[in-house]
């Protein structure tokens, strides 16, 4: 008699499969046995950039023979387990706004004992509130006229945020467009709210109070960023280390191929080893390096321009970094010998 068939599993099996997958990334170790061959081009990439002829983008046409600087970092990355149970407590659903105290609290309190620091937690919480967002933007599409059909009986978009776990100002600008606004009204609205009738105008103020993630503001945020990539140049330029800044590439760039192509915020003129790792360039990340997909790709994505132009480099995070992040030829590291007390000293 032949064997007989092999049982199919049950919806509910496979679905106890799916949520049951490992959290983060590849393991970093396997990643880099995998990328090794990779990861050795691109250091001799970086080690070799100075002798390219033609020069890389964005280097004095007339510069000093480079000089080679050995700096030793010693970060301290969060353990995966520990992320992973952060995780499971930071987000809660339809909630995509700023937290009050009570919940930062809460949070703070359900830290103790844990590898993670609050700003890392609520850093962790906002990377994985990106990912949700992109990740559900079509269901959330999908739902478009039923979400203003809802929003037309009088349910506002805060409720409806709250009903169907997307970010209110997503819901806003969906509910808009399939009330029939076109995409430059929407636009120009958010920009002017007074522009607006009354009801949007006190809808669009109670979402974006509501939304941290999709909000049209976020200019302090940016202001934070700015001034840690300028205290990263010092601290640098202060070891010796001859580089170029952002804006100024940005600036350069922008006047010579109409716009900025590859623009990290630090561009080493020097031969830079940290940990015995050639570093031709620095991008700061004002947030914790979460092992998330949608920040790790879109990370991936922009460094992958850097390395094709100067070969490995690093990126530089605020609050610290994931032990399982990895990007092929990109070293992580945390600020912590670098002194950050102006990023604190307003608030």
């Amino acid at each position: 008699m032949g064997e007989s068939p092999r049982p199919r599993r049950s919806s509910n099996q496979r679905r106890r499969s799916s949520n049951q997958r490992r959290y983060g990334g590849p393991k970093r170790s396997t990643q880099m046995e995998r990328f090794a061959s990779e990861i050795a081009s691109m250091n001799a990439d970086a080690e070799a950039r100075f002798e390219r002829s033609p020069l890389p983008m964005a280097f004095p046409k007339e510069m000093d023979p480079p000089q080679t600087f050995h700096l030793s970092w010693k970060p301290e990355p969060v353990p995966l387990k520990a992320e992973e149970r952060v995780a499971s407590f930071v987000v809660k659903r339809g909630d995509f706004g700023w937290l009050n105290d009570d919940r930062v609290d809460e949070i703070a309190s359900s830290l103790e004992g844990e590898a993670m620091t609050l700003d890392q937690a609520l850093s962790l919480r906002s990377a994985l509130l990106q990912q949700k967002t992109v990740y559900s933007h079509h269901k959330l599409k999908s739902k478009a006229r039923e979400l203003a059909r809802h929003y037309r009986s009088g349910t506002s978009v805060v409720a409806l945020s709250k009903k169907y776990d997307f970010p209110p100002m997503n819901i806003f600008r969906v509910v808009l467009e399939a009330m029939g606004w076109s995409k430059k009204r929407i636009k120009d609205s958010l920009r002017n709210p007074s522009s607006m009738k009354q009801r949007e105008q006190d809808e669009f103020e109670a979402a974006e109070a509501a939304d941290r993630v999709s909000s049209v503001d976020q200019s302090e945020t940016q202001v934070k960023a700015d001034l840690f990539e300028d205290i990263l140049a010092d601290w640098f330029e202060a070891q010796g280390i001859r580089l170029r800044r952002q804006p100024e590439m940005v600036k350069e760039q922008s006047e010579l191929l109409g716009r900025p192509v590859r623009t990290p915020d630090l561009l080493f003129l020097d031969h830079v080893y940290i940990n015995d790792q050639p570093v031709a360039w620095i991008d700061a990340k004002h947030f914790y390096g979460a092992d998330v997909e949608f920040q790790r790709k879109k990370m991936k994505k922009q460094m992958n321009r850097y390395i094709e132009e100067w070969g490995s480099g690093a990126i530089m995070f605020r609050h610290g970094f994931s032990e399982n992040l990895f990007l092929p030829g990109v070293l992580m590291l945390d600020a912590a010998p670098i002194d950050l007390s102006a990023l604190t000293a307003g608030d």
